[in-house]
């Protein structure tokens, strides 16, 4: 696997490189510098997401030809008919985002067709289902109308990218959020004894790895529209993968390794209707706008551009920290539903704490004091 992950990662690499001069222009051309989840200065391409999928078909490739055609033994079941099948769901989940981040002048409702297509092709073509919800009485129903299966499935390959897309607002905030949860799927999938699984997730953590070189701290590059739906394509479909193949593994392991993004969607569409908005409308309300307004300090004697910059890049922690209080517990109880419903409640309740009193602007105790406040 160490091959996969210098490879991946060497790809994604060179290609956010390559790429971040033509985007620029692109930038420039299309992106407009007044909207409300824009929170950086000046014209950043947004094309990372096309590079880490160029990363991630190398990596698939190499997957299924390294042993048949180099006989470099990786002791991964994946065979040339799978690695094409990862490529064309891939593509097809991230091509509406890329499409965006080039023009941006794709409408949402569009780039939602596109991943509903890319989820409806992942469950024909993978046989995705989720086959039990491990609740007795619903369990009864559940199996005895597999098209619910299917449904959630299609649920969460459609779903996830758009998750994804709603929290990628700051460097390196979805983006290490990735490369988190890809460990914890990998080391669930290792445990279970699925190294295909694993390999997936590594080669995906590592293109991730090659962008946010360019992303964190700097800002060079964005993942864009396209990176999230890469993101959020490949981690729903193994996660699905990874609970259908294994009964050992609780079906709701998956929801608290991604309550984050799946409760930020949740709430922002109940906040949104109770307003009286579209849920499709973007709006700088967000936890991780909250954070960066009201949670992160200023900075003084520098430049416009930087102060943001530097404000941008401390946002990213505080939420990596609230990403890992509900990545740790669903690895150490990815078998047990009662601990995994318990934790899923818990991050609730935190959730909702944590954005009641940053509104009412009760965290000022918890956020360090500049001078002369």
């Amino acid at each position: 696997m160490l091959i996969l992950l210098v490879l991946s990662g060497l790809i994604a690499f060179l290609g956010c490189a390559a790429l971040l001069r033509a985007g620029q222009e692109s930038s420039r051309r299309y992106w407009q510098l007044h909207v409300p989840q824009r929170f950086h200065i000046g014209h950043v391409p947004r094309l990372g997401g096309a590079a880490m999928l160029l990363a991630c078909i190398a990596g698939w490739t190499w997957m299924a030809i390294s042993e048949p055609w180099f006989g470099i033994v990786n002791s991964i079941p994946f065979s040339g008919e799978k690695a094409l099948t990862w490529i064309v769901v891939a593509v097809l989940g991230g091509a509406a985002g890329i499409i965006e981040d080039m023009t941006h002048q794709l409408k949402a409702r569009w780039r939602l067709v596109t991943t509903l297509l890319a989820g409806i092709l992942a469950v024909l073509v993978f046989g995705l289902s989720v086959p039990r919800i491990d609740i007795p009485y619903i369990d009864t129903y559940w199996q005895a109308m597999p098209w619910l299966g299917m449904a959630l499935a299609l649920v969460a390959v459609a779903g996830l990218p758009h998750s994804i897309n709603i929290i990628d607002g700051y460097n390196g905030l979805a983006g290490l959020l990735t490369i988190i949860t890809c460990g914890a799927i990998g080391y669930v999938a290792l445990r279970v004894g699925d190294r295909e699984i694993a390999g997936i997730m590594v080669i995906l953590a590592a293109a991730t790895g090659g962008f946010l070189f360019w992303n964190f701290p700097r800002g060079l590059i964005f993942a864009g529209d396209g990176g999230a739906y890469l993101w959020g394509t490949v981690i729903a479909i193994a996660t699905v993968q990874l609970v259908q193949r294994h009964p050992d593994v609780s079906p709701w392991f998956p929801v608290l390794l991604l309550i984050y993004p799946i409760w930020e969607t949740i709430f922002s569409i109940w906040r949104k209707l109770t307003q009286g908005r579209s849920p499709g409308m973007a709006d700088g309300l967000h936890f991780h706008h909250l954070v960066f307004r009201r949670v992160v300090r200023g900075f003084f004697h520098d430049d416009e551009k930087r102060r943001m910059l530097m404000r941008n890049n401390r946002t990213s922690p505080y939420l990596w920290a609230f990403t890992v209080l509900s990545v740790t517990p669903a690895m150490l109880f990815y078998r047990s539903t009662p601990w995994l419903l318990g934790f899923i409640f818990l991050f609730v309740v935190t959730y909702l704490w944590a954005y009641w009193s940053i509104i009412r602007f009760r965290m000022q105790r918890w956020v360090p004091r500049r001078r002369g406040d």
